[in-house]
């Protein structure tokens, strides 16, 4: 049990977070060795599995990552654009992998995230799971495919507490399309449509967004032409793909070398 890569779950007591935990302490090719919460959470100073309802697991919840990164060989963390940034300069000290699933990451967070993977093994994905990530494949394929003649609109649906939009996963399946057609998604998005807002450019990648009870994540890519529509849909009904996921890329970051990679790196997908 000593040589199995330890494991930190950031901001624990969330969805994510105790799925996370749940998940690692299912495996059995990995130990969960932290779990961290914000200063002043209710959590911090218990164990987390009596914070969780069940029973002592020995592992007491923390609100010091350097403490706690120092224990691990990974980090996974679906947390805010900031806490992940200033995580992963710390993960970097530890040379802990750092599995990163936050959503709503600007340019700039990208950047600080690029300058820790100088250091360290950094895995992003705007999502983690297997079927979305061959979703996006697909998405390049048929992109490259089709000309401008086919509008593309990533339409995406959540559950009514997510606080970002477009999704992740819909910006992840908007640059698969962008890169099938050979352009930047920064200079042909088109989101955010209110009022009159003229008609629509040609060769644009639209967004759109619905937000409403516990939707975990549905997404469709529509290429839209005269007479014709082909529609590439995901769903997932179970968090737990994520989980799963994000841990297959814990234990995928540990023999390799500091850099910046995606799950099409640990399914084996890139080109």
């Amino acid at each position: 049990m000593t040589d199995l890569p330890g494991i930190v779950v950031t901001g624990g007591s969330g969805r994510m977070g105790q799925m996370l935990i749940n998940a690692v302490q299912a495996s059995e090719r990995c130990k969960l060795v932290g779990v961290l919460e914000r200063a002043g959470h209710d959590w911090v100073g218990q164990d987390v599995g009596v914070a969780m309802g069940g029973a002592a697991i020995g592992v007491t919840v923390s609100d010091d990552p350097v403490e706690t990164f120092a224990k691990a060989q990974a980090i996974i963390d679906f947390t805010a654009p900031a806490a992940t940034v200033a995580f992963s300069e710390l993960a970097a000290q530890a040379r802990a992998v750092h599995v990163i699933g936050t959503t709503g990451l600007t340019e700039d967070d990208i950047a600080h995230l690029d300058a820790a993977a100088r250091h360290a093994v950094i895995v992003r994905a705007g999502n983690m799971s297997l079927g979305v990530n061959l979703l996006a494949k697909l998405t390049k394929k048929v992109a490259a495919a089709l000309d401008e003649d086919f509008d593309i609109e990533i339409i995406e649906a959540h559950h009514h507490h997510k606080v970002d939009a477009p999704s992740g996963t819909a910006l992840m399946l908007g640059e698969a399309a962008a890169e099938g057609r050979g352009v930047s998604l920064k200079d042909v998005s088109d989101s955010g449509r209110d009022g009159i807002t003229g008609a629509r450019q040609r060769g644009d990648i639209g967004f759109s967004a619905i937000r409403g009870g516990d939707i975990v994540g549905e997404h469709d890519v529509l290429f839209a032409a005269a007479g014709e529509r082909i529609k590439l849909t995901h769903i997932a009904t179970d968090r737990a793909i994520f989980a799963r996921g994000a841990l297959k890329a814990a234990l995928w970051g540990q023999d390799k070398k500091p850099g910046s990679y995606d799950m099409f790196d640990v399914l084996g997908l890139n080109d």
